[in-house]
């Protein structure tokens, strides 16, 4: 990966924008690993001095994520324990943001801000340690310590995660819908706590894995094994994976009636009770990510545990060339993972006043569609106009800064429906004022197109596409006022 990084970092994008390679590699991966366009990737970073070992910021806020980045781009092949350390460190100081933001740079003093709000709104923070790298003995032992304190600690929502260079191989290829070395692996098993079937034509086997099994599959901590799920891990820092973790280190013989388990498509699975092992080749496991990277996190706990997991091994081709609807693969990683935590505005898309204005909505606007519930489709019984669809969580935002005033606050979505939604929300709307104000935001979001640039919007302010919108917005109402 290091080679191929120096020669995409001689373009001319990265030798223009950035000094040395240290901060043209960050710049690569949060374009080729986080998506992220050139202007967004410039206003991500804080190098610098006084940049208290923080290259860069990046608050995703559809994962709801703010990810803390430092790289470390050298030709050794080996990297010590000190990053870990900053890393450390860092946890520490954003504990005190105040006091971090007094000693900081300006470019962080900004990302500082936005870190801040991200956490209001209950964001988690991801720690990255980027390197084309291998870490030391003695940093491996470190990284490993690290996380488990982390995930120890109950008042933390943060978590670690080093980008090492198989790691970015990983994530590189499944960027640029590259495929990843596959997994094969035989599975210990104890032959009466496993069972063989065929169902519609599946070959599928059921069976206990110990716990200390799981940690010896390969792929997890690079993400190989994970390549068909919706998404990769999310640390051991949210309470779900917290909670998980606890079960391994205190109750493990209840973990199996504790966990769902775990499903795993392959092109080849054989029971051999004889000789106490399952053969899987290809294997991807498109349910239990979470799962399987904490109980890697935990190796030692899991290895000395008489825990198991329940495993479903499901032999199928991969289909997932087809289309959504045809490809049984896409769908089995589809409705296993179709449980999410639920949100405030999850609780408040039945409350009567919202109900109330989708009712009168869709009354006036027989083609239109107010949607008030994450996930929800289109009615199958007429036709919607995609210009008449308004969305609660983004109309919710609209009216922060229009009717509210406070622009300041329409990013957060859990604010909005929590504290403000009474002050929100608190009469019915005219249809026509809902979908009018629908209608000027997204015209608003037109002119913040990055590319074009129709109005030459400073490309520092493009860069802020969340949350500048609605000051643009609010700007609007207070000429019409």
């Amino acid at each position: 990966m290091r080679q191929q990084i120096l020669n995409d970092i001689k373009g001319e994008y990265y030798q223009n924008n950035y000094p040395n390679d240290g901060q043209r590699f960050v710049a690569w991966y949060l374009r080729n690993i986080h998506g992220l366009d050139e202007i967004q990737a410039r206003d991500c970073f804080t190098d610098g001095p006084n940049d208290k070992q923080i290259d860069a910021v990046y608050i995703d806020e559809g994962q709801m994520t703010i990810y803390v980045i430092q790289g470390k781009f050298n030709a050794k092949d080996k990297v010590d324990a000190v990053p870990l350390r900053e890393v450390v460190s860092l946890l520490t100081q954003l504990g005190n943001l105040k006091n971090l933001q007094e000693h900081a740079n300006k470019k962080l003093v900004v990302k500082i801000n936005e870190i801040s709000r991200a956490l209001e709104d209950n964001c988690e923070v991801c720690f990255e340690l980027i390197t084309t790298s291998k870490l030391t003995k003695q940093a491996e032992a470190d990284y490993e310590q690290f996380k488990q304190s982390i995930s120890a600690n109950e008042d933390i929502n943060a978590s670690f995660v080093l980008v090492d260079n198989d790691v970015l191989k990983v994530k590189y290829n499944e960027a640029h819908n590259k495929n990843n070395e596959l997994v094969n692996f035989d599975f210990s098993i104890e032959p009466d706590k496993c069972m063989q079937m065929e169902l519609n034509g599946i070959k599928t086997i059921l069976a206990a894995i110990p716990l200390k099994e799981c940690v010896n599959i390969p792929g997890i901590r690079d993400g190989r094994l994970f390549e068909k799920n919706v998404r990769q891990s999310l640390g051991t820092s949210n309470k779900v994976n917290k909670g998980i973790a606890k079960t391994i280190k205190d109750t493990p013989s209840d973990f199996f009636f504790y966990h769902n388990g775990i499903t795993a498509i392959c092109s080849e699975v054989k029971l051999d009770s004889s000789k106490g092992k399952i053969e899987v080749k290809d294997i991807n496991v498109v349910n239990g990510c979470q799962s399987l990277s904490t109980i890697y996190s935990h190796g030692q706990a899991a290895k000395s545990s008489d825990g198991y997991i329940l495993f479903k091994f499901y032999e199928i081709e991969d289909d997932s060339n087809l289309s959504d609807e045809n490809s049984k693969v896409k769908n089995i990683s589809k409705y296993t993972n179709s449980q999410s935590s639920v949100k405030a505005i999850d609780m408040r898309s039945n409350e009567q006043i919202i109900l109330s204005m989708k009712k009168s909505y869709e009354h006036k606007y027989k083609n239109g569609f107010f949607k008030t519930k994450r996930g929800e489709e289109y009615p199958k019984d007429r036709i919607v106009d995609d210009n008449h669809v308004i969305v609660l969580s983004a109309f919710g935002k609209q009216l922060m800064a229009w009717q509210n005033q406070r622009p300041n606050i329409s990013y957060g979505e859990t604010k909005i429906f929590d504290v403000y939604f009474n002050t929100l929300f608190h009469k019915d709307y005219k249809p026509e004022d809902m979908q009018a104000l629908n209608e000027m935001f997204n015209k608003v979001l037109e002119l913040w197109d990055n590319k074009s640039n129709p109005m030459n919007i400073q490309t520092e302010l493009l860069a802020m596409k969340a949350y500048a919108p609605y000051h643009h917005l609010y700007a609007i109402s207070a000429l019409a006022n």
